[in-house]
């Protein structure tokens, strides 16, 4: 049985609540949905965990890189980082820099490949959309984001990493000037919003466990 880590902020943690339940431990967003219609096709193929927590920045996963990651020795890995970079920098001043930012994560990656040389990691892309916790600060939140967003990309590129972007999606779903149906506060998706998510990835996953 192969073993698939879904690791990242809120959006992954998605109010998971048993970090020992495995595949019936995944929270209610992205993650569920995606291990769902994956189990339905593999039945007991793969084994999905989400070590997600919300609140967390590239320096949080990278603190937990040997007890949730490492320790895990996951077959396959997907990361999606990088809002809570920008949001507690501009609401708290508590954030990461784009420059700290890539540091912390090419480092995040080259040690996880150290530790398990044939892990296969997925990258997504860090999003924003207009919001209840967005708007007031807009023009920095999206400039902000999309740098991050630029950095999370280049650092796939350097290790030949899979890249799913999600900027362009949820900017396609919301060209309507809906956003909301997407992601209230414009942080967190809705279930709507999670589908999106869910469908780029599955993508990569069904390349590299077919």
């Amino acid at each position: 049985m192969k073993t698939f880590l879904f690791q990242g902020d809120s959006i992954t943690d998605a109010g998971r609540v048993d970090e020992n339940c495995d595949n019936f431990g995944l929270g209610c967003g992205y993650a569920f949905l995606l291990a769902s219609d994956i189990e339905k096709n593999k039945k007991g193929a793969v084994k999905f965990i989400n070590r997600g927590k919300s609140g967390d920045r590239i320096t949080d996963v990278y603190t937990r890189i040997k007890e949730d990651i490492i320790n895990l020795k996951p077959d396959y890995m997907s990361i999606l980082i990088g809002a809570n970079d920008v949001s507690h920098e501009l609401t708290q001043g508590c954030g990461v820099s784009p420059v700290k930012f890539r540091k912390i994560y090419n480092m995040l990656i080259e040690e996880i490949k150290e530790a398990l040389p044939e892990i296969k990691i997925i990258i997504l892309e860090p999003f924003v959309l207009k919001g209840t916790a967005t708007t007031e600060l807009w023009q920095q939140f999206d400039s902000e984001v999309r740098t991050l967003a630029e950095i999370s990309g280049q650092v796939a590129k350097n290790f030949g990493l899979k890249f799913v972007p999600l900027q362009n999606k949820f900017d396609e779903a919301s060209a309507d000037g809906d956003t909301r149906y997407w992601s209230v506060d414009g942080i967190h998706p809705t279930s709507a919003g999670h589908q999106i998510i869910k469908e780029e990835l599955k993508k990569s996953i069904e390349d590299i466990l077919n």
